[in-house]
């Protein structure tokens, strides 16, 4: 991959860490972002995250996953929750069966994330998968939203 390819990305990503967009624009941002990603080796965002080396506001960390508030929410409550270790699964098409338990241990810190978030009437549970799903970081991730009416179909 060029150097410009990288620092193309590399821009993309970083800006959603340096400003929030307008409402309207997070959309098309965010599509720009997984249009512009691609796996790698490399760590990611949340790799970075998960050894501090980036702050983050987290709600429940336990020896498998991170769960921490999102830098531009859709929803009044808008977490990620992420395993510590990529181990391969990069996205949920990428999963084995060895990815399993965490698969689950992903969806049940969801519903107990949910709970401490008080979120009694609903929430929704995300995950992005490849470009046409507006995956801009190849780090299996769940997205929990909640705090307000969700509308269908949801994109």
């Amino acid at each position: 991959m060029s150097d410009d390819i990288k620092k193309s990305r590399l821009s993309v990503l970083s800006s959603h860490l340096i400003h929030l967009p307008p409402e309207s624009s997070v959309m098309a941002s965010e599509k720009e972002a997984a249009l512009a990603a691609a796996p790698s080796d490399s760590p990611t965002i949340f790799d970075k995250i998960i050894n501090k080396e980036i702050p983050s506001t987290v709600v429940y960390e336990d020896d498998k996953v991170l769960a921490f508030r999102d830098i531009a929410p859709q929803a009044p409550t808008h977490i990620l929750i992420i395993p510590k270790k990529r181990d391969g699964l990069t996205g949920l098409s990428k999963a084995e069966e060895r990815h399993t338990e965490i698969l689950g241990h992903l969806l049940y810190t969801a519903k107990l994330v949910a709970k401490q978030e008080g979120l009694e009437d609903g929430f929704r549970i995300v995950i992005n998968d490849g470009p046409q799903g507006c995956q801009s970081v190849y780090h299996i991730h769940v997205h929990l939203i909640g705090g307000r009416q969700m509308n269908w179909p949801p994109g």
